[in-house]
C-alpha cells in the first residue's frame, strides 16, 4: 500500500507541472470548446495507456536501446505536429460562433493520442519511474507495472479533465471579441509548431 500511496504522490506532483499534454489540452478546450477539449484529453491518455502497455512488455526498453528506432519514432511524431501546426496557421479562422469548433472531435481524439503515443519521452518517462516501485526480480512485475499504469491513467485523466473544464470555461470570454479566432489559428498553430520543436529535442536515456 505504501508503495501505491508513493507512486500516486510521483504521479500527482508530475501532473500539477504544465508540460506538452497540458498546453495541448488548454489549447483546444479554450480554442474549440469544452467537447473538444475532453476528447483531446480522451485521445492522450489512450496515448499514455499505449505507452504504459509498451513500458510493461519491454518494448520501450528496445525504443530506448535502439537509436534508429526511438529517431523514427521521434521523427514521426515532430513531422505530424509541425505538419499540424503550419496547416492551422495557414487555415482561415471558423465563424465567431459560440457552438462553432476549428476541429472535430474525432481529430481532437486523434491529434491527442498522437501527442502522447509518439513522444519518446512519454516511452522514457514510463520506463524511468516504474522501476522505481516495482519489484523487477518478480513474477509479477509485468503485472505491477500495469497495475500502476491504470493508476496513472486514471489520475492523468482527472487532473487533465479538471483543466480541459477550467480552460472551456474561458472560452465564452474570449467569444465577446476578436480573440477567439485569433487563438484557433495563430496560438494553436504556434504551439503545435511549438510542440514539434520540443519533441525534436528528446534524446534517449543513456
Amino acid at each position: 500500500m505504501s508503495t501505491i500511496l508513493a507512486f500516486c504522490a510521483a504521479t500527482v506532483a508530475l501532473l500539477l507541472i504544465p508540460g506538452p499534454a497540458v498546453i495541448y489540452i488548454l489549447n483546444r478546450s479554450i480554442g474549440d470548446g469544452r467537447k473538444v477539449g475532453l476528447a483531446a484529453v480522451g485521445g492522450l491518455e489512450v496515448g499514455d495507456a499505449i505507452q504504459v502497455l509498451f513500458a510493461s512488455l519491454g518494448l520501450s526498453a528496445v525504443l530506448a536501446a535502439s537509436a534508429t528506432l526511438f529517431n523514427i519514432v521521434k521523427w514521426a511524431g515532430v513531422l505530424y505536429l509541425v505538419y499540424t501546426g503550419i496547416r492551422t496557421l495557414m487555415r482561415e479562422p471558423v465563424a465567431l460562433d459560440g457552438d462553432q469548433a476549428a476541429v472535430s472531435t474525432k481529430q481532437a481524439f486523434r491529434q491527442g493520442i498522437i501527442v502522447n503515443a509518439l513522444n519518446p519521452k512519454t516511452a522514457l518517462f514510463f520506463l524511468s519511474i516504474f522501476p522505481q516501485f516495482i519489484d523487477t526480480a518478480s513474477d509479477h512485475a509485468q503485472l505491477q507495472s500495469l497495475f500502476l499504469g491504470a493508476i496513472f491513467v486514471v489520475l492523468a485523466t482527472l487532473f487533465n479533465g479538471s483543466y480541459s473544464l477550467m480552460a472551456s470555461g474561458l472560452r465564452h470570454l474570449l467569444l465577446r471579441g476578436r480573440t477567439l479566432p485569433f487563438i484557433q489559428r495563430y496560438v494553436s498553430g504556434s504551439l503545435f509548431v511549438g510542440l514539434g520543436l520540443l519533441a525534436a529535442t528528446a534524446g534517449r536515456a543513456k
